[in-house]
């Protein structure tokens, strides 16, 4: 007993070598380029996915994802695999005891020099000891140094995890959205391919009438063979997005989801509150992170630095022994030994020296990585803050071009009927009315993924530490 508590003192009162960390000073400006919401407003890491993603279809697809997709699957079983790295490391930090118990019999040969009618005798020892094996006694906290690096990296899992989860749940939003961006691309090209249908109708009846020439007839039929190759193209966009979608929940997606909603039917908040760029450091999983990678390449440093002073270890037993079972726990067959070792290395070709610059080299590295984790973070932010200011009133542009060319398409079609105007002027107008409709879709589907990526860049959609 008294052995176990002054091993335990000394274990205790072990000194570190590990270098005080101070985290680096944030390397971007105190504010965003681009104005952000008023303060005081909701932060938008706190904002539920759900919140975020109004579409009940999206959300169901999300619940499925988190459930089955492999990569999120993959970063969980990582984090379990580096915490139990961290336990056996721990494991360290404490004695080791074990109890052991054995009988053994043997022959020993007879002594012929002596008496070579001697015989050989058989003995019998039955044996029960406990005791502590190679235990290291931390007086320069090296086992403690490399506890906690241990520990710090599985912070850094855990939250590699996180990240991981935002970056699905908006990877499938930004796949769900692509999907239905096909989806009604492809059904504005079959609306646009019926119309051009019609216009092909009336060309052919106008040169029944002798009103206009085979040309018009020519250029028609020609319009309407782009249109049925963009449909087929259209067609093939989507499957591929479907498929696509598909990988990333990880299974067959079921015929019960609600119907898709429209990619103007206000799905997705596409205005969040952005706040401090000091706020990502708590909000981010990818910054923290890298901050705990730091914490684990500066305990790195204690651990090489440790290295370079003696290593006291102790291994020692408590048993019995006695030739015979009923007389094994008798006071005088009570044994016990008591084995202190101290190693101090004296060369090791600058081996130790070596391991000591690589902590250091690493710690720079992780100081940068820091350092870049946050600088990256303050681009997507203020990407998707620059997209927020200005696609909103794009789209509304956009909207006001699509109104002028269905109001030119009914001009042109007006003056084409009668005769007023050729054919080429209707053709190139019915084009860029189709083609406005498509920048429409695309600048929609811009804004939505705009949204995700600054949704994802401010720290949303993933589970609170404690989670």
């Amino acid at each position: 007993m008294r052995l176990t508590i002054v091993t335990l003192s000394l274990a205790l009162s072990a000194c570190s070598l590990t270098p005080d960390l101070a985290n680096p000073d944030l390397p971007v400006p105190n504010a965003y380029p681009s104005p952000t919401t008023a303060p005081g407003g909701e932060i938008a890491s706190d904002l539920d996915w759900r919140t975020m993603f109004g579409d009940p279809r999206l959300q169901r697809l999300i619940e499925m994802a988190l459930l089955n997709n492999r990569d999120l699957r993959l970063a969980a079983l990582n984090v379990e695999a580096v915490q139990a790295q961290y336990n056996i490391q721990r494991a360290a930090r404490l004695p080791s005891v074990s109890t052991t118990a054995g009988v053994t019999r043997q022959r020993t040969a007879a002594d012929t020099r002596a008496d070579p009618a001697t015989p050989g005798r058989l003995q019998t020892q039955h044996s029960l000891d406990m005791g502590i094996s190679a235990f290291e006694i931390d007086l320069f906290g090296r086992v403690r140094s490399l506890s906690e690096v241990a520990f710090a990296r599985y912070l850094a899992s855990e939250e590699g995890r996180r990240s991981a989860q935002i970056a699905l749940i908006g990877t499938v939003a930004d796949s769900y959205f692509a999907e239905r961006l096909a989806q009604e691309q492809l059904e504005l090209a079959g609306r646009t391919l019926a119309d051009w249908r019609q216009s092909l109708e009336l060309a052919r009846r106008l040169k029944a009438a002798d009103q206009n020439s085979a040309l018009d007839v020519a250029q028609a039929e020609g319009q309407i063979a782009t249109a049925e190759a963009d449909v087929e193209g259209r067609a093939r966009i989507l499957a591929r997005a479907t498929n696509a979608l598909t990988l990333l929940v990880g299974t067959a997606l079921p015929d019960d989801l609600p119907p898709p909603g429209s990619l103007d039917g206000n799905a997705v908040r596409t205005h969040l509150p952005a706040g401090l760029p000091s706020d990502l450091l708590t909000r981010r999983p990818d910054i923290r992170q890298a901050e705990h990678n730091l914490v684990a390449a500066n305990a790195n440093i204690g651990a090489a630095r440790a290295a370079f002073f003696p290593r006291l270890s102790l291994t020692t037993s408590l048993g019995y022994a006695s030739p015979v079972l009923g007389s094994l726990f008798q006071g005088e067959q009570r044994m016990w030994s008591f084995v202190p070792q101290i190693t101090l290395p004296l060369f090791m070709g600058g081996q130790l020296q070596a391991e000591l610059r690589l902590a250091e080299i690493r710690k720079s590295e992780a100081v940068a990585e820091y350092e870049r984790a946050i600088q990256t973070a303050f681009r997507e932010v203020s990407d998707g803050l620059a997209g927020s200011a200005t696609y909103s009133r794009q789209i509304e542009a956009q909207n006001r071009t699509v109104a002028s060319a269905e109001r030119r398409v009914a001009l042109s079609t007006l003056r084409y009927r009668a005769g007023l105007e050729g054919r080429l002027e209707l053709l190139d107008a019915q084009r860029q009315l189709y083609a406005a409709r498509q920048i429409r879709l695309d600048l929609k589907r811009e804004e939505i993924g705009n949204a995700i990526g600054l949704y994802k860049a401010l720290g949303g959609g993933a589970p609170s530490a404690v989670e």
